[in-house]
């Protein structure tokens, strides 16, 4: 009897146990997976979520082994009507943002890192060639307040006015995967234009930098008004960029001299010139991609013809050309013979007139 109860008392004390170690589990499970949570926020802090870049697939590289590409620098003038959507408005309106006040932002908090435009004008996008923004606002004297560890910047105080200008880069590729001709953007440097103190011309301070791989994802949520006549007529930035509605001039390609077109252009219109040519050979490269289309024409033309019934419509055309010929010959004959004929007659009634 006695061991009956003992071992009824040792199940409730092992069923107290396991209840109890099953609250403490249920209990700590929330905290770990707050933990967690916060763990993973803090590690993609300033990044890009994998969820994010499978709704923008735009985002992905353009690939390292195309078998043709060419490297192109252009200057985008703001003041032009095609390039005329990022710079309205200058101050934000409400969640509209022009394309610096945008990137600004993005840069300050820190989603989008940015890196030094060094004086030779080459970038890089190297750990090396980052630069804080707390530099840059120091640099280009951009008032700022720090609370906090955290700086802000009023939208007031954002250089959006003076940015007027853009430097892109660009890449024109074959895309062998697809057998198509892209052009994508690869970088973005705004262009400050601020005059100095004795009211000179503006002078260019390129402020920074950004990878456009890197700001690509969150410009498709940013829109653009593209029409003066129509406001109405509105696209996302991403797409702006993709569908290459900005016009800008080539001030330098990728080349292993590492010139610019000023360093081998003496006059503007030596310049203009060459930017000219550069512009054809592209357009030209695309135009005939796959080859000449009026010659690829007549060549898939004889090619579709086996090689016997090449030779029967050589023959045929032969035939034509030599009874055409024939035909011809005895046209011309017999209005040589006309003109003749006339003549006697006309002269046989003049002499029976004389007869008579």
């Amino acid at each position: 009897m006695n061991i009956s109860r003992t071992n009824g008392w040792l199940k409730v004390v092992l069923v107290l146990f396991a209840l109890n170690v099953s609250l403490i589990a249920i209990d700590a499970q929330p905290k770990a997976r707050r933990a967690q949570a916060a763990k993973k926020q803090q590690s993609t802090q300033g990044q890009m979520t994998r969820r994010a870049q499978l709704m923008f697939p735009t985002a992905i590289d353009m690939p390292e082994d195309v078998v043709w590409r060419r490297d192109i620098y252009r200057e985008l003038d703001l003041s032009k009507d095609a390039n005329a959507a990022l710079y309205y408005p200058v101050e934000p309106i409400g969640k509209q943002l022009n394309l610096f006040t945008y990137v600004f932002k993005l840069a300050l908090n820190g989603y989008i890192p940015v890196y030094e435009y060094r004086l030779d004008g080459n970038e890089a996008f190297d750990d090396s060639a980052k630069v804080d923004m707390k530099t840059v606002l120091e640099n280009y004297h951009i008032y700022y307040v720090e609370k906090d560890g955290k700086v802000r910047v009023d939208n007031s105080d954002i250089p959006s006015a003076e940015v007027k200008m853009y430097y892109i880069k660009e890449s024109a590729y074959y895309d062998q995967a697809n057998s198509s001709f892209r052009r994508k953007v690869l970088a973005i440097c705004p262009v400050m234009m601020r005059e100095d103190d004795f009211g000179g011309a503006a002078s260019k301070y390129p402020l920074f930098w950004i990878k456009y791989s890197d700001v690509e994802p969150f410009l498709s949520r940013q829109s653009v008004m593209t029409s003066n006549l129509n406001n109405a007529a509105t696209m996302s930035m991403e797409d702006y960029f993709t569908m290459t509605k900005y016009e800008g001039k080539i001030y330098k390609t990728n080349n292993m001299l590492g010139r610019t077109l000023a360093q081998y252009c003496p006059t503007d219109s030596a310049m203009a010139k060459e930017q000219r040519r550069i512009e054809d050979e592209l357009k030209k490269f695309e135009e005939n991609l796959f080859g000449d289309k009026a010659k690829k024409d007549s060549l898939d033309s004889i090619a579709r013809l086996d090689p016997k019934a090449a030779r029967e419509a050589a023959k045929v055309a032969k035939k034509n050309r030599r009874q055409t010929g024939g035909t011809e010959k005895k046209v011309s004959a017999k209005k040589s013979s006309r003109p003749a004929s006339s003549s006697s007659s006309s002269a046989r009634v003049s002499v029976r007139r004389q007869r008579r």
